[in-house]
């Protein structure tokens, strides 16, 4: 039995993504970031902040992207001035990485930005039950 587009889950979960995305790209348009760079560049801050300076491929697990397409975007966040990528003195291929102050300064203006977003595409549902189905979508472990 072929489903009509309304009600086929994975049809309607592209449609709200699509929504989504385009509200965050609008709420980081004017902070001159990608959504990428935004979410690279805030693990980056928040790893930091929690004592941790992470290499590229510590950044790419947290952030789930690929390690390559990562080392593009933080090349770009870096020719920005927001981050520094320093060699690892304990391992020369690898690269440590540090929000600069300016860095550290637009990373929790862009993340309360998403936030403010995200408080109202998710309104209509229980911020429980959001957070519930989407962990069980994403199948992330809390």
């Amino acid at each position: 039995m072929t489903l009509s587009p309304g009600d086929s889950p994975g049809f309607l979960l592209w449609h709200a993504t699509l929504r989504w995305q385009r509200d965050i790209a609008a709420a980081l348009g004017p902070l001159d970031l990608t959504h990428v760079q935004f979410v690279l560049l805030a693990c980056t801050w928040w790893l930091n902040t929690h004592g941790q300076q992470p290499n590229q491929l510590t950044l790419a697990r947290q952030a789930g992207t690929d390690v390559k397409m990562t080392s593009q975007v933080l090349r770009a966040l870096e020719a920005k001035g927001l981050i520094t990528r320093e060699v690892d003195p304990d391992d020369t291929r690898a690269k440590r990485l540090r929000a600069t102050k300016a860095g550290a300064e637009l990373a929790p203006r862009a993340i309360a930005a998403v936030e403010s977003v995200d408080a109202h595409f998710f309104q209509p549902v229980a911020r429980g039950d959001a957070l519930s189905l989407l962990r069980l979508l994403a199948r992330l472990e809390t």
